[in-house]
Parts: C-alpha cells; sequence; structure tokens
C-alpha cells in the first residue's frame, strides 16, 4: 500500500466515522433496540453495492470511498456489542436484530450492486 492509498484511508474513515457519529445523534434508539447502528450498516451495506458496481478494483476513488469512509462508517463491532448488550435482556430482539442486520444488509448489497449496474448501463 502506497502513502497515498493510507492516507486515504485515514480521511476517508475520519469522514465516514463523523458521519456515523451524526446520525447516532440524529437516530435515537427505541429503547435498548441500536436503530441508529443498525440504519447506518444497511445504509452502507447500500452504498458499498453501488460503489462495487461503478468503482471494479482498487482505484485510488474506491479505497478513498470503500475502505476508508464507508468502513469508518459502518460498525461491525456497534453491531456485536449492541447484539451481545440486547441478548442479556432480551434474546427473541437480539435474534431479530441480527436477522435484520445481516439480512436487510445482504439485501441493501444487491441493491446497491443493481443501482450501480443500471446506471453504469445506462451511461
Amino acid at each position: 500500500m502506497t502513502t497515498r492509498r493510507l492516507l486515504l484511508v485515514i480521511l476517508g474513515g475520519m469522514l465516514g466515522t463523523a458521519g456515523r457519529l451524526g446520525i447516532g445523534l440524529l437516530v435515537p434508539d427505541a429503547g435498548a433496540f441500536p436503530v441508529a447502528t443498525l440504519a447506518v450498516n444497511l445504509l452502507g451495506a447500500l452504498l458499498i453495492g453501488v460503489l462495487a458496481a461503478r468503482l471494479p478494483g482498487a482505484s485510488d476513488l474506491r479505497v478513498f470511498l470503500g475502505t476508508g469512509m464507508l468502513g469508518g462508517f459502518t460498525t461491525y463491532s456497534a453491531f456485536a456489542v449492541g447484539a451481545v448488550g440486547l441478548w442479556t435482556d432480551a434474546p427473541l430482539i437480539a435474534t431479530a436484530y441480527v436477522l435484520l442486520t445481516l439480512g436487510l444488509g445482504i439485501i441493501a448489497a444487491l441493491v446497491g450492486v443493481r443501482i450501480g449496474r443500471t446506471r453504469r448501463s445506462a451511461e
């Protein structure tokens, strides 16, 4: 990895993480259910799908947007901690959270790829 690419990931990660924090401040959780984390992970999966379809390979823009910005925006660790925290008090809600995140995340990524391919073929 070149220094330029490392800096692109760092800058993108800072912007993505700030975006995630902003959404976390704007979107209140529903009780113990981590709504903001679910929202950023689903939006991130959709955008990563679009990006994968539009920018295949490892261009500087994809490194900045995908690895950096969207990597900082989405959060597996908060998802995992949220699921474990829910499990203690509400195992059924925790199971629903995990299934929603994974299932809808895959669907969001597929939709993103489809959107990205559709736009690409229209150009």
